[in-house]
């Protein structure tokens, strides 16, 4: 027996993709309310979602507004929510409150990727993954993202994980969740704002083709959750390892001495950083998710090709 449909409130350009087959990429709005001030958020979020268009699929950015889910952000809804001060910071454990009580929320990657699925969307766009944080072994500090790329059959494109985090934990966390680590284009790891972690990734894909290709044999072999498919930052905006390490040690630093934790810490983490790089941070930030924009719609692209072409 099936109950209620979930409340999704496609836009009717993305209503139209999904239904006729076409490619769709979604879009976290995190960035949007806890990543940089307006109006910045919102002309970032509008470049981003051009990055997808340029490419020849359609943008859809997610939020919770009004008791609905939104997929696809019509341009008075990204204004109202960029200028939203109080948005909930969504994830996987109160994605279901925040629709009953009808505040306004911004999806993180684990509640994007849940909401990207009901919606029938399979690719998603984003700068870095949660993952595990620094001194877990004590704190038990690990991103609701790493179990839900285990669960929602998602390809996620990302700039790796986040550098604050402990890249090393991280991966061995996704390797035990059985999730696919993609690198496109190198065989290294990237590392967020740098190109190199120096960890190497499990897998290796530069093809988009082939990238649609594994999304769609792991539906056939049956295996749940997603991948992350790992795109180096563009080299013209990357911030090397031992120009960004030092900051983010400073940044750790303070953290720990300031008791952040919880869903505060990696909002903290960021902002520091971004002071301590005087801005340059965010300008890789940008870059970064522009990049992860363009090669989601490639993908995106050649899954609705695929899928006409050999429906599951």
């Amino acid at each position: 027996m099936t109950g209620p449909a979930p409340p999704l409130a496609p836009t009717p350009e993305v209503a139209r993709a999904l239904a006729r087959g076409a490619p769709v990429v979604a879009l976290e709005s995190t960035i949007i309310t806890h990543g940089m001030p307006w109006p910045e958020n919102a002309e970032t979020a509008r470049a981003v979602e051009a990055e997808v268009r340029a490419e020849g699929a359609v943008p859809a950015t997610i939020a919770v507004m009004d008791g609905a889910i939104r997929v696809g952000l019509a341009p008075d809804a990204l204004d109202r929510l960029a200028q939203t001060g109080d948005a909930m910071k969504l994830s996987r454990a109160d994605l279901a409150a925040c629709l009953v009580t009808g505040r306004t929320g911004a999806t993180t990657v684990a509640a994007t990727m849940i909401c990207a699925h009901l919606a029938g969307i399979g690719v998603f766009a984003t700068g870095g993954i949660g993952g595990v944080h620094r001194g877990a072994e004590s704190s038990f500090d690990i991103s609701a993202d790493l179990r839900e790329l285990a669960r929602s059959p998602v390809t996620v494109v990302a700039a790796g994980a986040k550098a604050i985090l402990d890249l090393p934990k991280t991966l061995e966390v996704l390797e035990t969740l059985g999730v696919p680590v993609i690198a496109v284009g190198q065989s290294a790891f990237p590392a967020f704002w740098s190109r190199d972690s120096g960890l190497a990734a499990p897998l290796r894909i530069d093809d988009p083709a082939e990238i649609a290709a594994a999304h769609l044999m792991r539906a056939r072999l049956g295996l749940a959750g997603g991948q992350l498919v790992a795109n180096p930052i563009p080299a013209e905006a990357e911030i090397p390892a031992g120009v960004i390490g030092p900051a983010i040690e400073a940044a750790l630093a303070e953290a720990a001495r300031a008791g952040i934790a919880a869903k505060q810490v990696t909002p903290f983490l960021l902002g520091r950083v971004l002071d301590l790089t005087e801005g340059r941070s965010l300008a890789a930030n940008i870059a970064l998710v522009r990049a992860n924009a363009r090669l989601a719609a490639k993908i995106s692209r050649e899954l609705a090709t695929q899928r006409q072409d050999a429906p599951l």
